[in-house]
């Protein structure tokens, strides 16, 4: 086991060593996404210190959260009292049937008001423009309203207008991004897929058919993105419906499950890439 802050350092060719920089891409999945906290909680544990951070959808929002420096613990806390009712705001569906509102204030306290500059770690937002059809990395400006337009999903929420674009969910185009980790620096990428398990699971209500429609539409597309990545921790939550919030727990613990089995492959890699 590594001592926290001490992880690995490789050559840079040049007869010294630098450290290498690593990269934590945080896929979508709605409530599923609750397993991030448990795999940042078994990093930490073993010293892995992060040096980028790019996430989409609820990989978007875990990973804003930690990047502003909330303690993990205080994460895991967090996650255990975000209940649906607390962030619906139901409105005339002309783009969608939730405004948004309520959840990005509840996004601007859980960030601290920061903005991208003044975060711990790096951090790199995923949305999509529907107007261009193009991919929109946001890594400036204030963080929640970068949050709050990649967590909206199609049909759900109310789309995000910003510098002339109509922002809705990432995961439309780039579902784990573990290529804009790479692009931020990172030397050595680890993916979290929570999403498009595709097992049997109980359909509950209108986010539940959103994201099962949008969990199948995408399955092909995560699977090209992840080749970005040098090793994908893939949580099993078939059995979590992603509007299961109130099961925040049992994702977590998931998460920690899965990370904890990668994490001897993890350190032979970053062993390896110290020779």
């Amino acid at each position: 086991m590594f001592a926290k802050n001490d992880i690995i350092e490789k050559s840079d060719g040049k007869g010294e060593r630098g450290k290498v920089k690593i990269g934590l891409a945080l896929g979508g999945g709605s409530a599923r996404g609750f397993a991030h906290i448990g795999v940042l909680k078994v990093f930490e544990e073993a010293g892995i210190k992060i040096d980028y951070l790019a996430g989409t959808s609820m990989g978007a929002l875990i990973g804003a959260v930690y990047a502003c420096g909330t303690n993990i613990r205080m994460l895991e806390k967090l996650s255990w009292a975000l209940k649906r009712r607390n962030w619906l705001d139901f409105t005339f569906p002309r783009m969608g049937f939730i405004s948004g509102k309520k959840i990005e204030r509840i996004i601007y306290l859980l960030t601290r008001r920061s903005t991208f500059a003044d975060l711990k770690i790096p951090l790199a937002v995923v949305a999509v423009d529907l107007i261009s059809g193009k991919k929109v990395v946001i890594k400036e400006g204030i963080v929640a309203s970068a949050v709050r337009a990649s967590i909206s999903i199609p049909g759900y929420f109310v789309p995000v207008n910003w510098k002339e674009m109509l922002l809705v969910d990432g995961g439309i185009l780039d579902i784990i991004p573990g290529d804009v980790v790479r692009d931020m620096g990172a030397d050595y990428v680890i993916a979290v897929d929570v999403g498009a398990n595709l097992d049997n699971f109980k359909i509950n209500n209108l986010l539940d058919v959103i994201s099962r429609s949008f969990e199948i539409m995408v399955k092909e597309l995560g699977s090209q993105t992840i080749n970005d990545a040098d090793i994908v921790i893939k949580p099993k939550l078939s059995g979590i419906a992603p509007s299961q919030f109130d099961r925040a727990r049992e994702a977590i613990l998931i998460g920690e499950k899965y990370a904890r089995e990668a994490l001897p492959a993890i350190l032979g890699d970053l062993t390896a890439l110290q020779r």
